[in-house]
């Protein structure tokens, strides 16, 4: 193998860190090299489950971490105790919901490109890297690169910097250099750009469906900038480009909507090739249906690593897995040369974050003073989209009764809808709060306001985020009634930021970005004017409406 492209952006070694990817690589037999090609997935305090995936001795893991720093610490620092060389140990540090339990409530992406301020979004992915480096976090699937084109898309949402490609250049190269200047490796994704179909990868592979004329304009640029900035990783995902097939004359059939985390081209040729990257690929969860949809495990766990990516993302069962490498292995669909230059690249970027010296981590950060400055920045992101009935700010003597209808806010990974803390915040400020039921006399009467509450920011395997009048009322007659005409209305969206289009005509409408509670707190001093809206709108909330600008 020659190892020439170790000294080359944007791992950068030194003879002295070439030299121990070389010995290591060189130390590893057939059967270790094979398990080093897998990121598990861990969760949980289980001793017994932690000792079974230690055992495995993979090339790193993705932790869903603990709510006790200190009690995570331990259990990473005893993943690394058991492996055959550092582990990468992963994360996604999104903000919002997909902060560190336990730690500060971060904006998420779309809030950051709510707020538009590269000072902000600096200083929270330095605060969210250092959070998670103290524990033992060393590689971040963030930042995201996508666009938000197709409104409908429940997988984008507020996990991207919105629609604009500028915007999302400036915000998410500011988040990757942060974070790596915390010794956070960042993984941009998901190449080759999603954005464009409505339909979520965990269930099926999506398409990029542009040109390539359009895609090198908006998603190339994005990746190029990204990767010209200092890009250590990138993950290929579920996501076919057939236009880069026909491009380069390969209108093969349903072979052009390979996703890319197979593809050789799309790795190899337009990543690699003309983008330049020279990085670690890292393929997206292989659980999801995106890829367990177009073959069998057996067959494309071994086309991952043969078709570009240099780590496996996730596996139920690791032994079995492994299994499917060794017969690949032995009947040529796997070579052995891409194996080592797979293992050769995550060695780099161990190296390159200096895990191979055994620095210790850094202390913890002062959580008090991190979720002071979450805080203190949270009402900055909310968007006043409209409010044509010039209802605020409200005033208690004006506007007390306050009637609150919402379904809660819906997390991806918890059975049921949390609640709101907003009423009770609300309550607070000396509003009488009504939470409303299918059996709630709703009149001028009995009511100053109706506030609806839509808490929904991504979704995993759903389909659709939308404004469900059926669900949020409870009743067909009660869905078809609308109250603004008596009563003043307004409707604020904790998350997805397109809800006008299921209720354009909504008289004063929020976006808010993210559920957590400083973000709803933020919203509640904003409601009763103690600041001003000041947040940018990042996408279209409009979705391409006219009437829902009135």
């Amino acid at each position: 193998m020659d190892f020439d492209f170790l000294s080359k952006p944007p791992f950068n070694l030194d003879r002295a860190a070439r030299d121990w990817v070389k010995t290591t690589l060189a130390g590893l037999s057939p059967d270790d090299k094979l398990r080093q090609l897998f990121n598990l997935r861990s969760s949980g305090a289980d001793a017994e489950a932690i000792a079974k995936d230690q055992a495995f001795r993979p090339g790193g893991v993705t932790r869903h971490p603990q709510p006790d720093p200190v009690l995570e610490r331990e259990i990473i620092a005893g993943f690394n105790a058991a492996a055959q060389t550092p582990l990468l140990v992963s994360a996604d540090l999104e903000g919002s919901r997909m902060s560190l339990p336990g730690g500060a409530e971060w904006p998420n992406p779309l809030a950051l490109a709510a707020i538009d301020d590269l000072e902000v979004t600096e200083k929270v992915s330095r605060l969210m890297a250092a959070e998670a480096r103290a524990i033992g976090i060393n590689w971040s699937f963030t930042p995201v690169l996508d666009i938000n084109a197709a409104f409908r898309s429940p997988i984008v949402a507020t996990r991207g910097f919105g629609s604009n490609p500028e915007t999302i250049a400036r915000h998410a190269i500011c988040q990757m250099q942060a974070f790596q200047a915390e010794g956070v490796a960042s993984s941009i994704k998901h190449w080759p750009g999603e954005g464009f179909d409505d339909r979520d990868q965990h269930l099926l592979t999506t398409i990029n469906p542009q040109s390539m004329e359009d895609w090198r304009a908006n998603f190339g640029q994005l990746y190029k900038a990204a990767i010209d900035a200092g890009a250590l990783s990138v993950m290929s995902a579920h996501i076919a480009l057939p236009a880069y097939h026909a491009e380069q004359g390969r209108a093969e059939g349903v072979e052009s909507y390979r996703p890319a985390s197979i593809d050789r081209a799309l790795n190899e040729d337009l990543l690699r090739g003309e983008m330049g990257f020279n990085g670690l690929i890292v393929s997206d969860a292989t659980s999801m249906a995106g890829l367990g949809a177009w073959s069998h495990r057996a067959q494309h766990l071994p086309e991952i690593i043969e078709n570009g990516c240099d780590v496996i993302l996730f596996s139920n069962n690791p032994e079995l897995d492994l299994t499917y490498l060794k017969a690949a292995l032995a009947d040529g669909r796997l070579s052995a040369a891409r194996v080592d230059l797979a293992l050769a690249r995550q060695l780099a970027l161990k190296a390159h974050l200096g895990l191979h010296l055994g620095t210790p981590l850094p202390a913890a950060i002062d959580q008090a003073a991190a979720q002071a400055y979450a805080q203190s920045i949270a009402y900055r992101a909310p968007t006043l989209v409209k409010d044509v009935q010039n209802l605020l700010p409200l005033r208690v003597e004006t506007h007390k009764r306050v009637l609150v209808v919402s379904g809660g806010i819906v997390f991806p990974f918890m059975p049921d809808p949390l609640p709101f803390a907003l009423p009770d915040m609300l309550a607070a400020k000396g509003y009488e709060i009504t939470l409303c039921t299918p059996e709630t006399e709703i009149s001028r009467a009995n009511f100053d306001v109706i506030l609806y509450l839509h808490g929904e920011e991504t979704l995993l395997v759903r389909g659709r985020i939308f404004f469900d009048w059926l669900k949020i009322t409870g009743g067909l007659f009660g869905a078809m009634r609308r109250y603004w005409h008596e009563i003043p209305t307004l409707m604020v969206s904790f998350g997805y930021p397109y809800l006008l289009y299921d209720a354009p005509r909504i008289p004063t409408y929020i976006n808010a970005y993210a559920t957590t509670e400083s973000m709803q707190q933020a919203v509640v001093d904003l409601l009763v004017g103690q600041h001003p809206f000041t947040g940018a709108n990042p996408v279209d909330p409009f979705c391409g409406l006219p009437d829902a600008q009135f």
